[in-house]
């Protein structure tokens, strides 16, 4: 395929710039406006570069997608920082095993990549806010991604924290950060706030210092460039192939005169959400455009070179005309898949790199190793009303109306609301959502009974039946927050009361559930042992074992006939399943949470119909573009 597009290396190479030597001598990294290009110790450098985020990465396999990334023929890897992965609860930071950035930064710096660093403090990254840590909701009317004095006084405190830890990563210090994206895309958002974007260009400098490489990154629309840029700040563009190359770089001019092009995201995928089709990015677009950005001399970061897995609860969401969930999997189609193999798309890319630099010699490492391991059977281990003990040890909160996730200071998860009914209901009464406040989706049961559903945009209106005095369950899911776009400031939880037939619920016991740290504790056990193998309708518990074989090697978990849940292996949250809605059909298990001596756990919360076979099955390939429960 390469040989088609050997023509493109004739293309006019008018803007590659000169070169030229070093004033100093020493470890520089700069911008050379008079020859349109950068300087690398006074040498003329053209980055082609791929992202990687290691967030969505295991620890133990950063080293194994570096190395992959490295023999593509990249010379640089764009990272985005996450603020809250590291910064999950106000003023408590964590630095430590899958969140150990020095440690990803060297490991690049080992494998000889350059690092274009992208901290934020909104990423975007369909992650969960945009990386934006939901405690800043506590304020109600904080104004995000502005010049509003909560907000700014929050970044301030984190980049205090952050910024020191990059400065001695930088290429001058002796590092390999050889620039750093202030905010991102900020031209797609309204509120178009410049003192903001001064405010961030000053804790920058003043953290960093004046000779490092400041840039911004925005969509390809003169609206966005005007209210992404600012002076100081290096304006690049991002497009697809979709995109004419020429108009996209002549925009990029308009805003930078003089300078190096930049695409900081040329998308070689796109990312799913439930409900919807597998994207798909043709191969031969990709290259090609690839070959003639390179021959113009443009600088290309390839966004994904490596999607990998929004594990836990750190997908994100979109919201336009109404919430769309992110899936799991951040496969992107990207030319290393979700569990970090070289595809057809990653040896075409090398082919075209190849073209213009040269590619490191030596084979491809190869597809690290899967293994099926075939069908467990899993047991009935209570509903979550029978583990409230265990998933909320500290008891309910009361409260005459319902408290959002952000009030009861849980922010991902779920939550139990609980109330009486108010009035025997004989006939089926609907209970409505008025003002749409059910975010993201309600599981609603009676004296333990499951009754149906509310979500989102979607359901606002279901049947209940009951008795005066019966209690009322309602387990709130978070679906993940919306990170793009003016709807950000994302409320999860019952943000409005509801009306059961022509009363107002009132007077809440609500719950705030830690289950990801009941599970990892082992503190989940079977309440009914006669009814362990009975499937039941609502949220309820299943666990399992998958027996070792001496092999821990990557697999990935199928739910056939399940309805939608959440997966934890061996205490680690591996993410949402809801293959009924698809496209994607298995989760990604990195062989590494697997034990090859003893019983590995399986626990499963599917929170509205199990199948009767209680069986999920370990296979040794993924399934991400069908609906297909066979």
């Amino acid at each position: 395929m390469a040989a088609k597009i050997l023509f493109l290396v004739a293309v006019n190479l008018v803007h590659l710039c000169a070169g030229g030597n070093s004033a100093s001598g020493g470890r520089a990294f700069s911008i050379d406006y008079k020859n349109n290009c950068f300087l690398k110790d006074g040498e003329r450098f053209q980055y082609v570069s791929g992202s990687i985020h290691y967030s969505r990465v295991p620890r133990f396999y950063w080293k194994d997608r570096l190395l992959k990334m490295y023999m593509a023929g990249l010379n640089a890897v764009q990272v985005y920082v996450p603020w809250n992965f590291h910064e999950a609860v106000q003023g408590v930071y964590n630095f430590t095993q899958d969140r150990d950035l020095e440690h990803f930064l060297d490991l690049a710096q080992q494998t000889g990549l350059l690092v274009i660093l992208r901290p934020g403090p909104y990423i975007c990254a369909e992650w969960e806010m945009g990386g934006l840590p939901a405690w800043l909701l506590q304020k109600p009317n904080i104004v995000l991604r502005s010049a509003d004095r909560d907000y700014l006084q929050a970044v301030s405190n984190w980049l205090n924290v952050l910024l020191p830890k990059l400065k001695p990563w930088l290429y001058t210090n002796g590092g390999n950060i050889i620039s750093v994206q202030v905010e991102n895309e900020y031209g797609s958002y309204y509120a178009c706030d410049y003192n903001y974007m001064r405010h961030l260009r000053t804790l920058f400098r003043y953290f960093l210092g004046d000779d490092v490489v400041l840039f911004t990154t925005d969509g390809n629309t003169d609206k966005e460039m005007s209210c992404g840029a600012l002076e100081g700040l290096y304006a690049t563009v991002d497009f697809g192939t979709d995109t004419n190359i020429t108009q996209a770089f002549e925009r990029q001019r308009r805003f930078e005169p003089q300078g190096p092009l930049v695409n900081s995201e040329f998308y070689t995928g796109w990312l799913d959400h439930w409900g919807e089709q597998h994207a798909v990015v043709d191969t031969w677009k990709v290259s090609r455009m690839l070959a003639e950005m390179l021959a113009m001399g443009a600088n290309v970061n390839m966004y994904m070179f490596e999607g990998g897995t929004n594990f836990g609860y750190w997908n994100g969401a979109d919201h336009d005309t109404r919430f769309r969930s992110v899936v799991t999997s951040y496969d992107y189609n990207a030319p290393l898949t979700e569990a970090g193999d070289p595809t057809e798309k990653l040896l075409v890319i090398r082919d075209i790199i190849n073209q213009f630099r040269t590619v490191p010699s030596g084979p491809m490492p190869p597809a690290t190793p899967k293994y099926a391991y075939g069908f467990v059977t899993l047991r009935k281990a209570g509903d979550v009303c029978s583990q409230l003990n265990t998933l909320s040890p500290q008891g309910p909160v009361k409260s005459q109306y319902p408290l959002t996730f952000e009030e009861m200071k849980q922010y991902y998860g779920y939550m139990l609301y609980r109330t009486k009914l108010p009035r025997s209901l004989w006939e089926p009464t609907p209970l409505i959502s008025p003002l749409n406040g059910v975010h993201d989706r309600a599981y609603v049961s009676v004296n333990g009974v499951f009754q149906g559903l509310l979500e989102r945009d979607t359901v606002l209106v279901m049947n209940v039946t009951g008795e005066q005095g019966d209690t009322m369950d309602i387990l709130v899911e978070n679906m993940g927050r919306v990170n793009f776009g003016s709807k950000i400031n994302d409320y999860k939880g019952l943000l409005s009361s509801l009306v059961l037939g022509r009363d107002v619920l009132t007077d809440w016991e609500i719950y705030s559930l830690d289950i990801d740290r009941a599970i990892a504790g082992g503190l989940l056990h079977p309440s009914s042992p006669g009814l362990q193998k009975e499937p039941a309708a609502g949220p309820v518990f299943y666990t399992g074992t998958l027996q070792p074989n001496g092999l821990a090697w990557d697999t990935f978990l199928k739910l056939s006939d399940w309805t939608k849940g959440q997966v934890w292996i061996n205490g680690v949250n591996l993410g949402r399943y809801w293959p009924t809605m698809g496209p994607q059909q298995t989760l990604y298990v990195p062989g590494p949470l697997l034990s090859t001596t003893q019983p590995n756990n399986i626990t499963v919360l599917e929170l509205e119909q199990a199948p009767l076979h209680l069986r999920v099955l370990f296979m040794d390939r993924p399934q991400l573009d069908s609906t297909d429960k066979s």
